[in-house]
């Protein structure tokens, strides 16, 4: 889960619902950046996450002092990372390709040799997955590219680390091989520039829980006060930064 803490609490904004987010932004780009499997690259972007259900059972939900842990304090969970793969197998081989290729960006840097072996054994794999879907290797890049930016964007909002005054956050590399800027014109406004949308204007939004306990004995309990918190609904408003620059 994300974790950020605030004034009222501990904000927490589950990993399902932020690949959500990011599945909204895939949903959005422009035809001419969309993959010949289109609803499977969407489909991926939004299930990139899916294994890590802070409802289901799991032991590391807190850290020493009682506190939500946040999901760049966990390591590498091969437990998960199965689990995630074989869903994504279900739905389709392009789906788990490209859930492979996110594994492979999160952890194949690692010193730990069972974490490379792990990661070499996926890259094997991926080649037979491309030759059944008669695919390239860059249009295996091209398409995680896509899923990639639109993960980083949705942890850009869901970290809060958007910056207020119009002052530029870089997204990343993204659709059609650029960099991309994030901006706030106003309050719960944000463009994308250069803008790689469909749509001139567009609402997302997503489920965040406010827990104004400090710290919880265990993760039952933890669990019990995280179902038990009504959902708050966080909306955003994107604008093309050419509309903006016309309304001021």
């Amino acid at each position: 889960m994300i974790v950020n803490y605030t004034e009222k609490g501990w904000e927490l904004i589950s990993q399902r619902a932020h690949g959500l987010l990011a599945g909204k932004f895939c949903f959005h780009l422009k035809p001419e950046f969309r993959t010949k499997f289109w609803m499977e690259t969407i489909a991926a972007t939004l299930g990139h996450d899916d294994a890590f259900n802070e409802l289901e059972e799991d032991d590391i939900l807190l850290n020493e002092q009682g506190g939500p842990v946040n999901y760049k304090m966990r390591d590498f969970e091969r437990p998960k990372l199965d689990k995630l793969l074989n869903m994504a197998l279900t739905k389709s081989r392009y789906i788990a390709l490209l859930t492979s290729r996110h594994i492979q960006f999160l952890y194949d840097q690692s010193e730990d040799p069972a974490v490379k072996k792990y990661c070499e054994g996926l890259k094997k794999q991926d080649q037979d997955w491309l030759k059944q879907l008669e695919l390239t290797q860059n249009d295996m890049e091209q398409a995680y590219m896509l899923l990639q930016w639109c993960d980083a964007l949705s942890l850009l909002i869901c970290q809060k680390w958007v910056q207020p005054e119009n002052r530029k956050v870089e997204i990343g590399i993204g659709p059609g091989g650029i960099s991309y800027d994030l901006l706030s014109p106003s309050e719960n406004v944000l463009t994308v520039s250069p803008w790689p949308f469909d749509l001139p204007q567009f609402d997302v939004c997503f489920d965040r829980r406010i827990l104004t306990d400090m710290s919880f004995r265990s993760e039952a309990i933890f669990r019990k006060k995280f179902l038990e918190q009504r959902p708050e609904l966080v909306v955003y408003q994107f604008i093309d930064p050419g509309n903006v620059d016309r309304e001021e």
